[in-house]
């Protein structure tokens, strides 16, 4: 029975349903392995960016429960201004990772010139609305009058320095999906090991360093944020790699690189669009409860966004394999490689439920010893334990979809989940039905319900395969 049901979980056969495979198939070992040595890198990467955002609210809770808040607050209004960058990598990714299996290196690297110079382009416009207008747009979060002096600091500093960010993720996305996922790995594991260093010595004032308070965390990120963008320009500096400012013939735009630029990156612009409103609304029913309910609810998205990057590095690296796979036209492949991320994201899910359930208290008392925060602790870790499956398997499903260019079907579940499920049920079961922060983490865990659901049938229609990118 155990052997029969391992069988039908993880066989590579299994995968295909009955359809045909379009060529010889590697050994299912061989299969498994690829997708592990593409994935881990992302993984680990996606890994320490969440464990490192889980760090800095750790070093920032020693200045107490309104620090966490006020950091938690600029969140979306960050990822708001960060949305343009994070749709056109996408299409970034899933481009160069197409091109990559045609083997068309021209193409992949003029792809990746033209995203960095609109990203260029963008940056200096949103930077200047976002320094102008911080004040009215952390009052629009939801700040308080203990949060907000602290929390237009932090937004401004991390507005400011928002240009070595988006230069960054622009190359490693590219990388990416051109299969070099270790590279974005190592610049992520620089950058944060140099954040958390600043956090040190710029929160606290340490070795005769400036005590800056949340303001010195903010710092510390930007200076993170510089070290990992010169790592990334020094990867694509190199003749002979496929990625390579050198073999770039000439700077310019050209109709083809942009009409797909633009079809994947308004898609996905819509996605993210959608994704931070119903997040934005979603934090400020949240925040009507109060610093301390606020601080609980910060603590438990931190702890939320560390199994979200096991989905996440699975996510990349399906979008690479898929890609890839579609770019030789073998759907067959791309559906094995989909399911096989999908069964690794079970395995991990799996693992982080046992943490999250034994280790609930323990992992509160890092940010907290309020009695208050404590007893929303439980509630909280009671519920991401059962959402964690939801979460990852949702997420990487949508990379396999993004990864075959059906970026707007991944539009359309965020519209429906995301801007409207999660805040309207977040409402109503929080305060109409009275159950406080419960009710919405139970909105919260019907959206990932509705994005599984959703990505769930799409994957399986097999629609995502037949899209021309």
């Amino acid at each position: 029975m155990v052997s029969a049901l391992f069988s039908r979980l993880f066989s590579v056969r299994h995968f295909l349903r009955g359809q045909s495979p379009q060529g010889e198939l590697p050994p299912s070992r061989q299969l498994y392995r690829t997708a592990l040595q593409m994935a881990w890198p992302s993984i680990l990467e996606s890994f320490l960016v969440a464990l490192v955002g889980f760090i800095d609210t750790v070093m920032v809770s020693s200045l107490g429960s309104y620090a966490i808040a006020a950091v938690g607050l600029t969140t979306q209004p960050k990822f708001i201004c960060l949305a343009i960058f994070i749709s056109m990598n996408v299409a970034v990714s899933a481009l160069v990772a197409r091109r990559r299996g045609e083997n068309d290196r021209d193409s992949a690297n003029s792809i990746l010139m033209q995203a960095l110079i609109i990203t260029l382009i963008l940056t200096a416009i949103i930077t200047t609305a976002a320094l102008v207008f911080a004040d009215p747009i952390l009052r629009l979060a939801g700040t308080a009058e203990d949060t907000h002096e602290p929390a237009v600091a932090y937004f401004r500093i991390i507005t400011a320095g928002m240009i070595f960010n988006v230069v960054s993720l622009v190359i490693n996305a590219a990388q990416r999906g051109a299969g070099n996922t270790k590279i974005a790995m190592r610049t992520n594991m620089v950058s944060n090991g140099v954040n958390i260093i600043f956090n040190y010595l710029l929160i606290g004032g340490n070795f005769g360093f400036p005590k800056l308070g949340v303001a010195g965390a903010a710092v510390a990120t930007v200076i993170g944020t510089v070290f990992a963008c010169g790592m990334s320009i020094f990867s694509v500096l190199k003749k002979d790699r496929f990625l390579s400012f050198r073999a770039i013939k000439k700077i310019g735009f050209d109709k083809r690189s942009l009409l797909s630029l633009a079809n994947l990156g308004s898609s996905t612009l819509a996605e993210q669009i959608f994704l931070r409103i119903g997040f934005l609304t979603y934090a400020m029913i949240v925040a009507r409860l109060g610093t301390n309910a606020f601080a609980a609810h910060q603590v438990g998205m931190n702890i939320m966004s560390i199994s979200f990057s096991f989905g996440d590095g699975l996510s990349v690296a399906a979008v690479a394999l898929v890609g890839q796979s579609l770019g030789q036209k073998r759907t067959d492949l791309a559906k094995i490689y989909g399911a096989i991320c999908q069964r690794m994201g079970l395995l991990f899910a799996i693992m982080l439920c046992i943490i999250y359930v034994t280790m609930s208290r323990p992992i509160f008392l890092l940010f907290s010893d309020d009695t208050e925060i404590l007893g929303y602790g439980a509630m909280i870790m009671d519920m991401i334990a059962v959402i964690v499956f939801m979460q990852i398997t949702q997420v990487i499903y949508s990379g396999c979809l993004r990864g075959g260019g059906d970026t707007r079907f991944v539009a359309l579940v965020s519209l429906v989940s995301v801007a409207f499920f999660r805040p309207f049920c977040g409402w109503l079961f929080c305060y109409p039905l009275g159950l406080g922060l419960t009710g919405a983490w139970i909105g919260l865990a019907i959206d990932q319900f509705c994005r599984l659901t959703m990505t769930f049938f799409r994957f399986k229609s097999g629609k995502w395969t037949k899209f021309n990118i």
